[in-house]
C-alpha cells in the first residue's frame, strides 16, 4: 500500500497506512500543527489558545453567560471554571450573578482584558494567514467550510 509517509527528527520515515484515512487522526495532526503555529507566533508571550479565544468571545457578547460560552468553545465546565477564575484574577474578565438568576454567571472583559485582547488581536490574525501555509486560497477555503460543517453540525455559518 502506498500510505503516506511521515519524516520523524531522525528521518526514520512512518508507515501510518489507514490511520490517514481517519478524519480525527488527520484533524488531530492538523491541530498540533495550527497549536504550533500559534505558541511560535506568540513567542515569549504568555498566552494560550482558550485564553485568547474566551477574550474574544466575550468581547464580543458582552455580559454573555459562562455557560454559554463553555458549551461554544467546548470547554468542560471545571475547566472553564479554572479559566475564568484565572482571567478574573488577572484583571481581564468580570464575574456578575445577576439577582434573577443566582445560578447564572455573566462575563464581560475589564478595560484590562479589551487592552489585552488588542494587544493580542493583531499577531492573532497573522497567525491565521499563516494557518493556510502549502494550501491555495481556495483550498483553505473549502477546508475552513468542511471543517466548519464538522466543528458545527448545526450548519451556522
Amino acid at each position: 500500500m502506498n500510505a503516506p509517509r511521515i519524516q520523524t527528527t531522525e528521518d526514520d520515515a512512518l508507515d501510518l497506512g489507514d490511520l490517514t484515512k481517519s478524519l480525527g487522526f488527520l484533524v488531530r495532526l492538523a491541530q498540533v500543527r495550527m497549536y504550533d503555529l500559534f505558541f511560535n507566533g506568540f513567542d515569549g508571550l504568555d498566552v494560550r489558545p482558550g485564553e485568547i479565544t474566551t477574550l474574544w468571545v466575550i468581547d464580543l457578547n458582552p455580559d454573555v453567560r459562562q455557560g454559554a460560552v463553555a458549551r461554544e468553545l467546548n470547554i468542560k465546565p471545571a475547566h472553564m471554571t479554572k479559566l475564568v477564575q484565572r482571567l478574573v484574577a488577572d484583571g481581564l474578565i468580570k464575574r456578575t450573578i445577576p439577582p434573577e438568576d443566582r445560578r447564572s454567571v455573566r462575563l464581560s472583559l475589564t478595560k484590562q482584558g479589551k487592552a489585552r485582547l488588542e494587544d493580542l488581536r493583531q499577531t492573532f490574525l497573522n497567525i491565521h494567514d499563516s494557518e493556510n501555509t502549502g494550501l491555495t486560497t481556495d483550498e483553505t477555503e473549502h477546508l475552513r467550510v468542511l471543517l466548519h460543517k464538522l466543528a458545527f453540525p448545526e450548519d451556522r455559518l
